[in-house]
């Protein structure tokens, strides 16, 4: 009986609602557009082209476990892309070493962000905003606003473009990426933190723990991971449009809210996030498929983002603590924020 009880938990709607809507997408498309929809093709093509989308909503994922937002992530992708571009054709550097460069980017936006955020004191949400705008701005300056294609192909591609199995070696790089993070979030003494960290700074910050130092560790993160984002991009098309990373972040914070009620009851997690984003991307290539035309992929992803933060909130308010879940360090600080983003 208690076996039971188990698994109906486990496949309950409320635990893997996505899993579920994510088969009716895929069935209505089975029945509005076979001929295009049902082919060997399908999962390989939504599969290869939703890796940048969900390496850069696995980056959001941790400040908004610590309760911050960073919404520069888009302006990181493009700039990474723009930097190695510019590595690779002035330049004779080797390959990892532009890729080392370009990751170090990422480290010194990261640690831009916490200066803004914690020692500057300003809201996440205005502070990376505005950061988000200067990268824009540098983007803009290192491209000559212009795409970069010189120096790209070759063994830089290759990183991107390699193929196992017919999926693209990105492919592989995000279920590396989603294990190693949902390792370090649930099963390590950090990533427990970062959660109470979330949850309840000031409890945790009483407790003896250094929420600053977490919270610096979770930006920069975010900021490596999205420049290495922007080294899949880069390799996948083989150019640099200063344009090209903006596009990715309101996927990818839809995909991270959506991703938040899956498995862990709105617990941002990695899991839920990579589901969220093959769940997008299936309902993307469907209605491009379909032909209605270039804006409902938006339209879709849009309110996706809206129904993911609405429910995402309401699970909170309502239920924060499931008995069958591994209690954390939030769970016994402070529910009663319930890890906002500030």
């Amino acid at each position: 009986m208690a076996a039971s009880n188990a698994v109906m938990r486990a496949f309950a709607p409320r635990r893997i609602g996505a899993i579920y809507v994510w088969m009716l997408i895929v069935l209505i498309f089975a029945l509005w557009i076979p001929e295009l929809f049902l082919r060997s093709s399908t999962p390989q093509t939504i599969l290869n082209q939703s890796t940048v989308t969900a390496i850069v909503a696995l980056s959001v994922v941790f400040p908004l476990v610590v309760g911050v937002f960073d919404l520069s992530v888009g302006a990181m992708v493009g700039l990474s892309a723009v930097v190695a571009a510019w590595f690779l054709g002035n330049t004779a550097l080797p390959v990892p070493m532009v890729v080392l460069l370009t990751l170090l980017v990422g480290v010194f936006v990261g640690l831009l962000n916490s200066f803004v955020v914690l020692k500057l004191g300003i809201d996440s949400f205005i502070g990376t905003l505005a950061t988000g705008a200067i990268l824009g701005a540098l983007t803009i300056a290192v491209s000559d606003n212009k795409i970069m294609t010189e120096g790209i192909s070759g063994d830089f591609s290759a990183l991107s473009a390699g193929m196992i199995g017919g999926l693209q070696f990105p492919v592989f790089y995000m279920l590396l990426l989603m294990i190693v993070q949902g390792i370090l979030l649930e099963r390590t003494r950090p990533g427990r933190l970062m959660y109470a960290v979330g949850f309840g700074p000031e409890a945790t910050r009483l407790a003896g723990v250094s929420v600053t130092r977490l919270k610096v560790t979770a930006l920069v993160s975010c900021s490596v991971i999205a420049a290495f984002a922007g080294l899949v991009l880069l390799g996948r098309v083989q150019a640099a449009d200063p344009m090209g990373g903006v596009s990715y972040m309101i996927p990818a914070f839809s995909a991270a809210f959506l991703g938040a009620t899956q498995f862990r009851d709105g617990r941002f997690n990695p899991w839920g996030t990579v589901v969220a984003v093959l769940l997008l991307a299936t309902g993307s290539y469907g209605l491009l498929l379909s032909g209605i035309g270039q804006w409902a992929p938006q339209v879709f992803q849009g309110i996706v983002l809206i129904a993911a933060v609405g429910v995402t909130v309401a699970q909170r308010r309502v239920k924060p603590v499931r008995s069958d879940d591994p209690p954390s360090p939030a769970e016994t600080v402070d529910l009663s924020v319930s890890g906002r983003a500030s």
